[in-house]
C-alpha cells in the first residue's frame, strides 16, 4: 500500500504529472464520463473535472480515498465526482466511461494486478471508441556496469564473514531485484526492447521476452537494467530510461549471480519472464554470456538462471499448503475468523458479536475491546 507521502511524491513528479495532464486535456470532451482507477488522493479525478468531464468516478481501495473526498471539496469538484472505495474489478457503472485514466505501475508496469485491472476495465467499463490513459508501455533492457548498485543489492560476497558461510542467504539475495537510478554511462550495451504492453488490445497478465547484445565496450557486467517508455496519448508520454529526467518510478536493477568481465565483441543473450501468481509477479531472468574463440566459434563465459521464486523466504511447509492435494485444517486464528464471519450479519452489532467472541474464546480475548478490534478488522475487510 502507498502512504500519503508516496501519493504526494507521484503528484510532485512534474514530468509524470504534466504528461498525464496533457493526455487528459487531449482526451476529455464536454459531457464525457471519466473513470479514474487507483485515484489515490484524487488528483487525476479533479483534473478531469476541471477539463470539463460531466461525471467522474474515482476508484481506490486504500483509505487515501478519504483524503480525496476532502481534496475534491476544497477544489469545488465534490458534486461531480463519485468516490468508490473498492477495486475496479468489483465495481459496476451505470454508463460506461469515455475516458479511463490510471497509473497502477510501480518501478515497472508489471506490478500486482495492474494488467488484469486494465484488461477488465477495457472490456467492462470503457465505452466503444473510448480512450485509455496510458495507451502503451514499452519495456527496455540493457547490460550495466554498476559496482555500487551491485554492492547495495548484493551486500554479501562469496567470502566467509568471521568464518561464517552465508551462501544460503546470498543465493536468495541474487534472485531479487531492486529499484535503482542509473545513468547512461552505466550501460555496456545499447538498449533493447523486450516486450510491449499495448493496453488497447492486451489480454494476458504474463509476459515473456528476449534480448541479445554484442558488447561494444569492455567492462564488468553486474546485471540487467529494466525501464519503460510510456505512451499516454497522441505524441504524449515519458520515459524512466537512464539519461531522462529522474522520475518517481526509478528503474529495475536485476543483478547477476556474479559480476562478469565483458570484452568488446562478447555476446549476451537474455530471456525475461514475469508471471503473475496471486497478487505478485514472479520474475525470471536467464542470462548467457559468450566470447569468441579461434575459428570464429563462441565459448560460454557465464550462464545464470535466476528467479524471484528462488529469492523467496517461504518455507517448504508453507509451499505445501498451496498444493492442489493439500487438505487444510483451520488453526485457532482461522477458527476465530470463521466464528466471526458466521455470526456477522445486519441484525448483530459489532459490540454484541465481540461479546460472543470473547465468551467463545476467553483465553484469546481477556478484554472485550480486543475482541471488538478483531471483529472490526474483519468488518472493514468483508462487510458492505
Amino acid at each position: 500500500m502507498y502512504t500519503l507521502s508516496d501519493y504526494s511524491s507521484m503528484i510532485a513528479d512534474r514530468v509524470r504529472t504534466d504528461a498525464y495532464a496533457l493526455a487528459l486535456r487531449q482526451a476529455i470532451r464536454p459531457d464525457c464520463v471519466c473513470l479514474d482507477i487507483g485515484t489515490g488522493t484524487g488528483f487525476f479525478a479533479i483534473l478531469a473535472c476541471r477539463l470539463g468531464a460531466r461525471k467522474v468516478i474515482a476508484v481506490e481501495p486504500d483509505d487515501a480515498i478519504q483524503v480525496a473526498h476532502e481534496v475534491a471539496a476544497a477544489n469545488g469538484c465534490a458534486e461531480r465526482i463519485t468516490f468508490l472505495q473498492d477495486v475496479s474489478t468489483r465495481i459496476q457503472l451505470e454508463e460506461r466511461a469515455d475516458v479511463i485514466v490510471s497509473d497502477l505501475r510501480g518501478v515497472l508496469p508489471l506490478l500486482g494486478n495492474h494488467l488484469p485491472s486494465l484488461i477488465d476495465a477495457r472490456h467492462r467499463l470503457l465505452a466503444p471508441g473510448g480512450a485509455l490513459i496510458p495507451r502503451k508501455d514499452i519495456l527496455w533492457s540493457a547490460v550495466v556496469e554498476a559496482p555500487e548498485e551491485y554492492a547495495r543489492a548484493v551486500p554479501l560476497g562469496d567470502e566467509c564473514v568471521h568464518g561464517v558461510n552465508m551462501e544460503a542467504a546470498r543465493s536468495r539475495i541474487v534472485n531479487s531485484w531492486c529499484k535503482s537510478h542509473l545513468k547512461p554511462e552505466n550501460l555496456l550495451t545499447q538498449p533493447r526492447s523486450w516486450t510491449a504492453l499495448d493496453y488497447t488490445n492486451l489480454e494476458g497478465a504474463n509476459v515473456r521476452g528476449e534480448a541479445a547484445w554484442t558488447v561494444e565496450r569492455p567492462g564488468m557486467g553486474h546485471g540487467l537494467l529494466l525501464w519503460f517508455d510510456a505512451t499516454l496519448g497522441e505524441g504524449i508520454g515519458f520515459s524512466n530510461a537512464p539519461g531522462q529526467p529522474k522520475l518517481v518510478y526509478g528503474q529495475g536493477f536485476f543483478p547477476w549471480v556474479h559480476p562478469v568481465p565483458l570484452a568488446a565483441g562478447d555476446v549476451v543473450d537474455v530471456t525475461l519472464r514475469a508471471d503473475l501468481v496471486g497478487a505478485d509477479y514472479i520474475w525470471g531472468w536467464d542470462s548467457r554470456v559468450r566470447t569468441s574463440e579461434s575459428a570464429g566459434r563462441m565459448k560460454v563465459k557465464a550462464e545464470f538462471h535466476q528467479s524471484t521464486f528462488f529469492g523467496s523466504k517461504i518455507a517448504a511447509a508453507q509451499l505445501r499448503k498451496r498444493a492442489a492435494d493439500h487438505r487444510a485444517e483451520l488453526n485457532e486464528d482461522g477458527q476465530i475468523d470463521r466464528y466471526i464471519l458466521n455470526h456477522m450479519d445486519a441484525s448483530t452489532s459489532a459490540g454484541d458479536l465481540a461479546h460472543k467472541l470473547a465468551k467463545e474464546f476467553p483465553h484469546n480475548f481477556p478484554k472485550w475491546q480486543d475482541a471488538l478490534t478483531r471483529v472490526g478488522d474483519l468488518a472493514e475487510k468483508y462487510s458492505l
